[in-house]
């Protein structure tokens, strides 16, 4: 895209790139990838300048405010929007059959409709017909203006309902949204019967039917409209004009091969759906959605160090040999880096595929979670403790004497020690990603060393990337078997089982889980580590479907260590 006059950059909500800038009235406009080839049109003095936009504006039929608006001229050409009002938190005044079927249907947030939008018009998203056509989705204006609650016309606890959704996508209920489609040229099936001689009961069966096809069509396609209306579906000019040719004098004849064709034209698709702020996805399609992107995903890291084309608003980096793909989180604020070269791992991990999401407490010392992603991926997430000295009761005195003497390591220390004990064959969980908050800590770290070892490492934009202010979120796999094995064994995946819920459980004594423990401290030891402050819930067994502890090759249990805070590179491993 081309850069305008005022600072610019790329964010990413919902899945869709958008460009960011700040318009001259102090407002925010975010520019989708169709708008590239017209940012000048879409710079909001050219479109929604009062004394422009009232006088030229043109009003759609329909529930909500929706105009029709030509830009100012740009090099010779101008083009046509589409301008609504977003209702999200609105009560939807919808008729008493709609509402019977769609009891909890809500206005979608703009970030939600340019999303579904994307994705429906997507041809390669895997979906069962061909795509469905769609206007295309150029912007949101964001309004510099806040208003009195009363003007909004908002429900807090519909706001509320949005965000738990979608965690840390922002919504102001006090600010409106204006989405910016690019115009349709053509004529709702409304507008067309007004060129076809035809009685009112046949007019009403013919728009009833018609609308059904489509409704029809969405639903195969995994989409459903609550507020569905022959005026969302539109034919382009060009049919409109063969439509109309056909009409010849008028007679019944040429009316019923006019409505012929339309009925071809609908059933082979050629017609385009508008009006998406009560569309959604059918819970069928959901669960396609989450199974195909838990596919990819997992095909994806299984090729994780393979570099792919990298999107602008990503970039590469390496931090004590660990190779990651860097990006902000824009819906909170946050940074983060994901492991490997592979940039289509990035969205996977943004806080709101996972933040929100329902999680299960592992431990009773530090935060740490397991969760299920809103793609169905299993993850776990730890805060990272580093600048502080833990006082857990699982370490004696002299053990914590050890933790203030060398600290707890960054995230990105532990990040590496994962990646070179698999190197050498001492299986560790997987690391996935680095995630650091945008909010500020509440308290301060009490051990500032590994923000000063850190401090020459910095982002793109010359930020450190270990920052006191901030907290770090880890994310790992929740090992269920080997990256290459996972994709291919989904119906044998394994299950891991900490050493001392083995021992608790039965399924070994307390003598094997501190053999198990000492053999894997000695192997620590033999590569450079001091790991003698690992505990039995520290290291895990994994188990199959029938309940047997996986061997490693040599036919010892497999034994995977899945805590690096307090692991230290020794001098001397004699």
């Amino acid at each position: 895209m081309r850069k305008t006059s005022h600072p610019t950059s790329l964010v990413n909500v919902l899945g869709v790139v958008y460009l960011h800038t700040t318009t001259e009235d102090g407002g925010d406009l975010y520019l989708t990838r169709f708008a590239e080839p017209h940012q000048e049109h879409l710079q909001i003095e050219n479109w929604y300048e009062e004394s422009w936009f009232t006088k030229h504006r043109v009003r759609l039929l329909g529930t909500s405010s929706v105009y029709r608006v030509p830009t100012r001229r740009i090099n010779g050409t101008s083009l046509d929007l589409v301008v609504k009002h977003n209702r999200v938190g609105e009560d939807v005044p919808l008729n008493t059959h709609t509402l019977q079927e769609f009891m909890s249907a809500e206005f979608n947030s703009p970030w939600e409709e340019f999303a579904l939008v994307m994705e429906m018009g997507d041809k390669h998203f895997g979906q069962m017909l061909q795509w469905i056509k769609v206007q295309r989705p150029l912007a949101i204006y964001v309004p510099p203006q806040r208003m009195q609650a009363w003007q909004s016309g908002r429900s807090r606890a519909k706001i509320n309902r949005i965000q738990a959704r979608h965690p840390g996508v922002d919504l102001d209920i006090l600010k409106q949204y204006k989405l910016v489609y690019e115009w349709i040229r053509g004529k709702n099936l409304v507008e067309i019967f007004e060129h076809i001689k035809v009685e009112m009961p046949d007019l009403v069966h013919h728009l009833t039917t018609m609308q059904k096809k489509a409704l029809d069509h969405l639903t195969v396609k995994g989409y459903l409209m609550a507020d569905m209306k022959p005026e969302h579906v539109i034919i382009e000019e060009h049919d409109c004009e063969r439509i109309e040719q056909l009409g010849g004098n008028g007679d019944a004849g040429a009316a019923a091969k006019q409505v012929d064709l339309l009925y071809h034209l609908m059933e082979v698709g050629r017609y385009s759906v508008i009006d998406y702020e009560l569309l959604f996805r059918t819970p069928e399609h959901e669960d396609r959605v989450k199974a195909t992107r838990r596919h990819c995903y997992l095909d994806d890291q299984k090729c994780r160090l393979d570099p792919t084309p990298l999107p602008p608003h990503l970039s590469r980096t390496e931090i004590f040999g660990v190779p990651y793909i860097f990006g902000r989180a824009e819906s909170t604020g946050g940074r983060m880096w994901v492991v490997g070269r592979n940039a289509r791992l990035f969205d996977y991990f943004l806080p709101e595929r996972w933040r929100k999401t329902p999680s299960l407490s592992l431990s009773n010392d530090n935060e740490v979670f397991y969760t299920v992603t809103k793609d169905n991926i299993h993850l776990v997430w730890e805060t990272s403790r580093v600048g502080e000295f833990p006082t857990d009761s699982k370490f004696s005195p002299e053990e914590i004497a050890m933790i203030r003497l060398h600290g707890i390591n960054s995230p990105f220390e532990e990040f590496a020690i994962s990646q070179d004990l698999n190197s050498r064959g001492i299986h560790a969980v997987y690391v996935r990603a680095i995630y650091v908050t945008g909010s500020l800590k509440i308290e301060m770290s009490v051990d500032p060393r590994r923000y000063q070892s850190h401090r020459t490492i910095v982002d793109i934009d010359g930020d450190p990337v270990l920052a006191a202010e901030h907290n770090y979120i880890t994310i790992r796999g929740y090992y269920n078997g080997p990256d290459e094995w996972v994709p291919e064994h989904e119906d044998q995946l394994l299950t891991p089982v900490d050493l001392a819920k083995a021992v608790r459980k039965g399924i070994i004594d307390a003598a094997q889980g501190r053999a198990y423990l000492d053999r894997v401290i000695a192997r620590l030891r033999g590569a450079g580590y001091d790991g003698s402050l690992l505990k039995m819930n520290d290291l895990l067994l994994a188990m199959n479907s029938r309940g047997e502890i996986v061997k490693d090759h040599a036919g010892e249990p497999d034994v995977i260590i899945c805590n690096f805070e307090t692991l230290w590179k020794v001098a001397d491993p004699a």
